[in-house]
């Protein structure tokens, strides 16, 4: 099975609350449109919407930005995904 795209996971996780779009957007002073791009894969939270939305949620960010290591593609934004991911030394990023 495939993983879930971060707009899966936040759907899901809206879904399984029972919180709204417009309810998420609320909370994160953003337009009920923003989310529904999110979730539709049309945008991307940033990375310091991505945290509040872990915090609104009360959900490990790990959860909604998990990435597969082989994925990462060498931008500034995945080396800042895979420091969050694997803050330990010793794990090492793989050589692409």
């Amino acid at each position: 099975m495939a993983k879930q795209g971060y707009k899966n996971r936040i759907r899901v996780i809206l879904a399984d609350r029972n919180i709204t779009n417009r309810t998420l957007a609320d909370k994160l002073g953003v337009s009920e449109m923003t989310v529904s791009r999110w979730v539709t894969n049309r945008f991307q939270p940033s990375m310091s919407q991505f945290v509040e939305i872990s915090k609104i949620l009360n959900v490990d960010i790990k959860i909604l930005i998990e990435v597969d290591p082989t994925e990462i593609s060498g931008t500034v934004e995945d080396e800042a995904v895979y420091a969050l991911m694997y803050p330990s030394s010793s794990e090492k990023k793989p050589v692409l």
